[in-house]
């Protein structure tokens, strides 16, 4: 489906899954609600679904009343499938059967923040561009390889609709509903919802770089940024500063002067947030986690992790609820005493 089609959905369907995002599921409905009040007409409705009829809770511990059974009764033209916190304990065979009955009824799948995942895992994104939410990239490119996961606000790829959490669904659906209302509806929305603008798919999701930063140095942003792209095979200082274009001792002081860390402090705690999200959002096995995040040894690997997270790898795997701590306040791993940080 795309903003060309000619069968524009009217009735728009959100099934709700156990924890989650109330952000992004309201940022998804507000839209259609404002559309009708400003057109003084129903040109919208929508349904609130679960898989058996009850309401489930939200992250925030809301829920939504009035839901109905995904089966039951007249199906919308376009269903939204709504994740959040810990999405792969919540999606079982039976919502996974589900949805593929869903899809060889021809209606138009989508999903919001980690609703993706649902999808992705009955293969019915296989071969799609798909966007989900940054802190999940990762995991899920390791996952499900047939699926082109991107770093776009929203993805509109033929029956398939895809976005991030937080705000973002706004902008995916002012962009599925304005062919419809019209430009100046639309803009009229946006007035009423207080938007400096209206963002396209391809926004980014994430704050830039050296806004993260603060807006610091050029070197300094550029040797982070190298450090993101570098994870599995993480870049030596002597390496770091050359394309950064700075020596060594430059660099140094750049991250203890901006960051409090040195370069070393902060690549690697770059990296065990890195494994910390496929320990939590994929069944990889540590081993393969200890590779993918630059380690070279298990061994290692859980000494760093313990220092930063105050648990072992093993423990955040076997109990995601009782470790989900965040890492202890201006504490930095040590890096290891080599020139090749961790190689």
């Amino acid at each position: 489906m795309d903003a060309r089609s000619s069968t524009l959905p009217t009735h728009f369907g959100f099934l709700t899954l156990r924890q989650f995002s109330m952000i992004a599921f309201t940022n998804a409905i507000e839209p259609l609600r404002m559309a009708n009040y400003l057109a003084e007409q129903s040109i919208y409705r929508w349904s609130v679904y679960t898989f058996d009829g009850q309401p489930v809770p939200a992250s925030n511990g809301l829920t939504v009343a009035q839901t109905e059974r995904i089966d039951d009764g007249a199906l919308p033209d376009i269903l939204f499938v709504c994740g959040g916190v810990d999405v792969q304990h919540v999606v079982d065979d039976a919502l996974l059967q589900s949805l593929r009955r869903l899809a060889r009824k021809r209606i138009v799948l989508g999903a919001l923040c980690t609703g993706a995942y649902a999808l992705a895992k009955a293969g019915l994104l296989d071969g799609y561009r798909c966007a989900i939410h940054w802190e999940n990239l990762s995991a899920l490119r390791e996952t499900f390889p047939q699926t082109e996961f991107t770093p776009d606000l929203f993805v509109v790829d033929r029956d398939r609709c895809t976005c991030t959490g937080g705000i973002a669904p706004l902008d995916l659906m002012l962009h599925l509903i304005t062919p419809r209302i019209g430009k100046t509806l639309a803009a009229g929305i946006s007035d009423q919802f207080i938007l400096e603008r209206v963002r396209d798919a391809d926004d980014p999701q994430r704050i830039p770089l050296a806004k993260r930063l603060g807006g610091y140095h050029r070197s300094l942003t550029q040797a982070a940024a190298l450090m993101e792209a570098n994870v599995e095979e993480p870049l030596s200082l002597e390496e770091l500063a050359r394309m950064a274009e700075v020596s060594q001792r430059q660099l140094q002081r750049l991250f203890r002067r901006s960051l409090g860390l040195t370069p070393a402090q902060y690549y690697l705690n770059l990296r065990l947030r890195r494994a910390r999200e496929l320990l939590l959002q994929t069944d990889m096995p540590i081993m393969t986690i200890t590779v993918a995040c630059g380690f070279r040894s298990p061994a290692h690997f859980s000494k760093s992790y313990r220092a930063v997270f105050g648990h072992s790898p093993s423990r955040q795997r076997r109990d995601p609820a009782g470790s989900r701590s965040k890492p202890k306040p201006g504490r930095a791993a040590r890096p290891a005493t080599r020139h090749q940080h961790d190689r």
